[in-house]
């Protein structure tokens, strides 16, 4: 049987991951006795933390709200995803978030083995937050992540198994720069030695990443950083289409309708300037549609084609004859 420190810490862990443990079971999780059980369960309650029991035949124990935030036991991968979503917080938009996240990133960092700490303080030294809201989330292995934060952050030379698009599988020999977190996607920024050119390598896309030992001296980046690199190759490789217009209504307004998807500046009080980019200018004629307000096309000529296109089919839409409605 395990020392009850060992047990108490068990069966806390146990609680935190399940809503409802039958008594039956979780006691033989712990393998000890029932009574045994009760007692270790008083334990966690003199500690503070809120553990309330059901009686009967189905009976059991669960973890309910307290009154104040009792120690939590978390897992090394929990404690290396905890520390980067720290990180991540601290570095976003939201008032009144990033002082608390700085200091609860800095209690749990001062209390991880080394061998954690090593790998979060290589992933917060080496990532780049891009700062859009990017493509769909992907799931990134998350050793995979940090072992290449690690070669990053000392700089080895990387060689990985990597997976295109289009499926193909390549074998990558690369001096890694940063890490960009952009949207939900984590992007590798290397150059790549077989290639002599810089690439930007979707973490989840890599496979097996080993440091080869060799160290390197970092090349000069072609950008001003690793995010707006990234960004720049994104643009270039999904977003072909840049619109630009003139639109008859105030900055403001145009802003709450599709500020999210465009960049709106003032073009005096009642004009504005609109730029979106976009892969689609079907969906850049939607969303201008969407604004209420006259609107002149600056660029691209395309767009003015699919416009006149648009407006026809709807001109006749609106023109073709009701049919009489019986009764």
């Amino acid at each position: 049987m395990a020392n009850t420190s060992t047990r108490t810490l068990r069966l806390l862990s146990l609680l935190q991951s399940h809503r409802f443990w039958p008594g039956g079971e979780l006691a033989e999780r712990l393998g000890v006795s029932q009574r045994t059980l009760r007692r270790d369960v008083d334990r966690l309650r003199e500690l503070g933390y809120p553990v309330e029991a059901r009686r009967g035949v189905d009976g059991g124990y669960q973890l309910a709200a307290g009154a104040a935030l009792p120690p939590l036991v978390i897992d090394d991968e929990e404690a290396v995803a905890l520390a980067v979503g720290l990180q991540a917080a601290a570095q976003g938009p939201v008032d009144g978030i990033a002082e608390p996240s700085l200091r609860v990133l800095a209690k749990i960092v001062q209390v991880m083995p080394g061998r954690l700490r090593r790998r979060v303080e290589a992933l917060r030294a080496m990532t780049v937050t891009g700062g859009w809201g990017g493509p769909a989330r992907t799931e990134v292995d998350p050793d995979v992540l940090t072992t290449v934060a690690l070669a990053c952050r000392d700089t080895e030379r990387l060689r990985f198994a990597y997976t295109a698009a289009d499926g193909r599988r390549t074998h990558r020999h690369v001096e890694p720069l940063r890490l960009v977190s952009l949207g939900r996607r984590w992007y590798l920024v290397a150059y790549d030695l077989d290639r002599a050119d810089w690439r930007n390598l979707r973490v989840d896309r890599i496979a097996d990443p080993a440091g080869t030992g060799a160290r390197f001296r970092p090349r000069e980046l072609p950008a001003a950083d690793a995010a707006e690199f990234v960004r720049t190759r994104l643009d270039t490789a999904f977003r072909p289409y840049h619109v630009e217009v003139l639109v008859d209504a105030p900055a403001a307004t145009v802003r709450g309708r599709i500020g999210r998807w465009a960049a709106v500046d003032e073009d005096g009080a009642d004009h504005c300037r609109v730029g979106i980019t976009s892969d689609s200018l079907d969906w850049a004629a939607l969303a201008l549609g969407t604004i209420g307000a006259d609107f002149r096309v600056l660029h691209p000529p395309e767009l003015v084609d699919l416009l006149r296109d648009w407006a026809g089919r709807f001109h006749r839409a609106s023109s073709v004859p009701r049919e009489p409605r019986d009764g």
